[in-house]
């Protein structure tokens, strides 16, 4: 089995940026204990800041992978083209964020993504991710 984890905008700054908010784990830290609890499935990460990448990491996996989990930060909130993304390919997409997103500001209550995922996770922490895992593994 092969998932892709693809991370957007400032999730590169894990482990650095707003401790209180995303905690001070690296987001490759984690990578290696989530690779290591499922040591059967290839886990594959990917990261950029820039929008139209990931974009083009989605059409690279969207027909070939088992599953992918998608923790695209801001935008999550503004993607039209991210959304269309999702909406294109055949593999099954779980949106996860780290914090709470219901909790934050306003404008992080609506996701242009959710409604083209297989479901949403948020503000477990980066456990986020080993949820989503899991739901992928249920199929």
């Amino acid at each position: 089995m092969n998932i892709q984890i693809i991370n957007g905008p400032n999730l590169n700054l894990l482990g650095v940026r707003e401790k209180s908010i995303y905690g001070d784990t690296g987001f490759e830290t984690y990578l290696k204990e989530l690779q290591a609890r499922y040591p059967d499935i290839n886990i594959t990460y990917y990261q950029s800041n820039v929008e139209g990448e990931l974009i083009n990491k989605l059409h690279e996996v969207g027909f070939s992978y088992d599953g992918i989990v998608m923790n695209a930060g801001a935008y999550t909130h503004t993607s039209v083209a991210i959304a269309d993304a999702i909406a294109g390919i055949n593999t099954p997409v779980v949106e996860v964020h780290i914090s709470n997103v219901y909790k934050r500001e306003e404008f992080r209550h609506q996701s242009m993504l959710a409604r083209n995922c297989k479901g949403v996770i948020a503000g477990f922490g980066l456990d986020s991710y080993r949820l989503a895992v899991e739901s992928l593994l249920a199929k």
